[in-house]
């Protein structure tokens, strides 16, 4: 921290926390009105939306009407089609036998705590058509989700509700206001850089810092560059030029930028130019895996820091699964030391036979008995294997319900990163569930990692 010079934040979901429930009922209920318009039918209403189905890092199979878990090496771990899990021999004979490019046109990351209400009104709705036996174009049906949300941001069916009982939608953080105030003070500069627009990015600004403490008269004061309507990602990758907002008018942005006055657009080029700092001067705070973390590491040299809101349910859930953890080591353990067993009885089998095969057909008893005992030890450690799989099985089912009823861990699949997770070891150079977080800390403190071990190292 002590080299970062220019510490940078996202708004939504970074320094404005969202009560999710409540934002995810908002969205489903203004995008349900938009697709009742579009003709879809009057069912939909009726619908039980489970909000707490999805987690991000999914991927929706726009296709099939899938919505699938990954691992860090992009394999499909866990699935549901609407609210119906798919067993492991569905997952494999769908997805195991050709590569999965999650990158193509036929399916669609949940990356955004926003994209939530998108998974969870497409699985109902997959449901409802399908207990219903009507068919439907699945891939329609999400387009038709995602344009139906998109609209609802931009006409302020989503965002006039928020803005207008912003307590009821964002939490106020009591420590935000002292936490920028510790980084302002140990001479850190700060600037805003959002995709909101300046009417919205205000009105919660305001709600968030306004007569938080009494030095900053307003929440302008804590930032040194208010930048609005940035279009992230392309604001990394595009070379938009930098607008100053007066009076609701756009005029090219003229250089030292002004502290107090609200900025447009931009790249990264621009805004390093106008904050007269490089890359690895500036530390960015977001909550994007891709628009935030992902772009900035590939076409910057800034560094990351990833607000992760769910963080907090994860760690709760690790320390409660802690028993459950050892005991896994233990059957993990044992199972490793019945598979060598096992190997050994099987080979020792195949030896006995090919010798008593070679013996003439002879009535040897004292071979016979010793066939008879290597069967038994071979079937005792099969029965031994078979008990400890079923506590492994029980242990891992009670641990991911601990995490999340539907999809375990967010961060985690098996023993392996879930897809998602590794993003986050990739891209985020720290992260943590909240901004306020970093009040616990020196401004200039050095986060360290924990030394990196190869599998050959354990």
């Amino acid at each position: 921290m002590s080299r970062c010079a220019w510490i940078g934040f996202d708004l939504d979901y970074t320094l404005a926390i969202y009560h999710q429930r409540q934002m995810d009922e908002l969205s489903i209920e203004a995008t349900v009105n938009k697709l009742l318009a579009r003709g879809y039918p009057d069912f939909i209403t009726e619908l039980d939306y489970p909000i707490d189905f999805p987690i991000r890092g999914l991927l929706v199979d726009k296709n099939l009407g899938n919505v699938l878990k990954l691992n860090r090496f992009k394999v499909v771990r866990r699935g549901y089609h609407g609210l119906q899990e798919l067993s492991r021999s569905e997952l494999r004979g769908l997805y195991y036998a050709k590569k999965l490019r999650h990158k193509s046109s036929r399916y669609h990351w949940i990356d955004t705590l926003y994209a939530l209400s998108e998974a969870c009104m497409f699985v109902s709705i997959v449901t409802g058509f399908d207990s219903r036996g009507q068919k439907v174009n699945y891939r329609r049906l999400f387009d038709d989700i995602r344009e139906c949300i998109d609209l609802a941001h931009r006409d302020g069916a989503i965002l006039g509700p928020v803005m207008a009982a912003p307590a009821r939608y964002i939490e106020r953080d009591p420590r935000l206001a002292a936490t920028l105030h510790k980084l302002r003070s140990a001479g850190k500069r700060l600037f805003l850089l959002t995709n909101s627009h300046w009417d919205y990015a205000e009105s919660v600004l305001r709600y968030l810092l306004d007569g938080a403490l009494p030095d900053y008269p307003s929440f302008q004061h804590y930032f040194d560059a208010l930048i609005v309507a940035a279009h992230k990602p392309r604001f990394f990758e595009q070379r938009e030029p930098l607008m100053m907002l007066s009076g609701g008018q756009l005029s090219p942005a003229e250089l030292p930028l002004e502290r107090g006055k609200v900025y447009s657009g931009g790249n990264l080029r621009s805004l390093q130019r106008a904050l007269g700092v490089t890359g690895n001067r500036v530390l960015y705070v977001g909550d994007h895996i891709y628009g935030d973390m992902v772009r900035s590491k590939k076409d910057s040299a800034w560094r990351t820091a990833m607000v992760i809101p769910e963080l907090a349910a994860e760690v709760e859930a690790l320390g409660e699964c802690s028993e459950d953890y050892g005991r896994t080591s233990e059957v993990y353990q044992q199972r490793y030391e019945l598979e060598d067993q096992l190997r050994y009885h099987q080979h020792r089998l195949k030896l006995l036979s090919r010798n008593n095969g070679g013996a003439d057909h002879r009535d040897d008893r004292a071979a016979a008995e010793e066939v008879a005992r290597a069967k038994e030890l071979h079937a005792t450690v099969r029965k031994q294997l078979r008990v400890l799989n079923r506590e492994a099985k029980a242990l891992r089912t009670r641990v991911n319900a601990r995490f999340h009823p539907y999809w375990g861990s967010l961060l985690k699949q098996g023993n392996e990163l879930s897809l998602f997770g590794h993003q986050v070891a990739e891209y985020a150079c720290i992260y943590t569930s909240r901004v306020s977080n970093l009040l616990s800390y020196s401004p200039h403190q050095y986060f360290r990692s924990p030394h990196n071990l190869m599998h050959h190292e354990l």
